[in-house]
């Protein structure tokens, strides 16, 4: 499984390290907020949440008295990692449930099919028992793909013919999981762009079906992110929160991207937690989220 400082290299070679190198041995100065500031939209944090972040150093550097820079570095680090803290783990629902429904959801092209796949291995690695449903019916390509990972490991696959009812696949689905005795239901739904309004409402059908079938699901949905999209997935994030609601982040393709700041910017603007990081290309190259791993690693020491 590939590491996640590894997966961090090209975040922190390109934007963190310049940061780390700005706070040195100096006093501290308007430069030296106005220089952060701009290191950190350029690390795609995003205006908003840099201007959020400076404005909570400025903040305790005067409460504690903090006039050097170098002594601005653990103070930048505590902020960075309480931004990303929000949001209580979801409930062990295995432990009290028949079933738990996840529901995931992204646009094309983000590493969704391939993040279900990293989910269920992860899973079943725990003891869970899992069906997955090809709710992408518009896409064949998305449906095979998701079988030929269920293949590989050893979980069923509900799916149809091309073009029916997504709603009517993850009926079919909530049963099957049922009557397999199964404990989690993972439902995969087509990629679609946020602004398409009739594609969205879809989404919106899906969620009621799975609330009609099994009590207070879908307990997680999950938005899949592309980081190399960078502020652009935050419009699309908002898009898919605002249709079905959103209770975190799997982010990927972290290792190919220097832009893995937009993690700070996902949880600051859209108030959902990262729950887990795609770290790599192969099946194992998941893991579940951690903000201080994720910081300590954005920085080189």
């Amino acid at each position: 499984m590939a590491s996640l400082r590894d997966t961090l290299s090209r975040t922190r070679n390109s934007v963190f390290s310049r940061i780390q190198s700005a706070l040195g041995q100096s006093d501290i100065s308007s430069e030296t907020w106005e220089d952060l500031e701009t290191l950190l939209i350029q690390a795609d944090v995003g205006a908003q949440t840099a201007g959020t972040l400076i404005e909570r150093l400025r903040a305790r550097a005067l409460r504690e008295g903090i006039t050097r820079s170098d002594k601005l570095r653990g103070v930048l680090k505590d902020e960075l990692r309480a931004l990303l803290t929000i949001g209580a783990p979801p409930a062990d629902y295995a432990s009290r449930r028949l079933l738990e429904v996840i529901m995931v959801i992204g646009v094309n092209g983000s590493g969704k099919t391939t993040s279900i796949a990293k989910l269920c291995k992860l899973y079943k690695s725990r003891g869970r028992k899992i069906v997955l449903a090809a709710a992408d019916t518009f896409r064949a390509a998305a449906v095979e793909q998701l079988q030929v990972w269920g293949e590989r490991l050893g979980v069923d696959v509900l799916s149809g013919a091309p073009n029916i009812d997504p709603g009517a696949i993850t009926h079919d689905a909530v049963l099957a999981a049922f009557s397999r005795k199964a404990d989690l239901l993972i439902v995969d739904t087509a990629g679609r762009l946020h602004t398409k309004h009739n594609l969205m409402q879809e989404l919106v059908k899906i969620r009621n079906v799975l609330q009609r079938g099994v009590h207070e699901a879908p307990h997680q949905t999950l938005i899949v992110i592309d980081a190399a999209n960078g502020q652009n997935a935050i419009a699309q994030a908002k898009g898919f929160a605002g249709a079905v609601g959103v209770t975190g982040a799997i982010l990927t393709k972290l290792d190919g991207t220097p832009k893995g700041g937009v993690a700070f910017a996902i949880v600051s603007e859209l108030g959902i937690p990262i729950r887990y990081i795609g770290t790599g290309e192969k099946i194992d190259d998941i893991q579940e989220f951690n903000a201080t791993e994720f910081v300590d690693d954005l920085f080189e020491s």
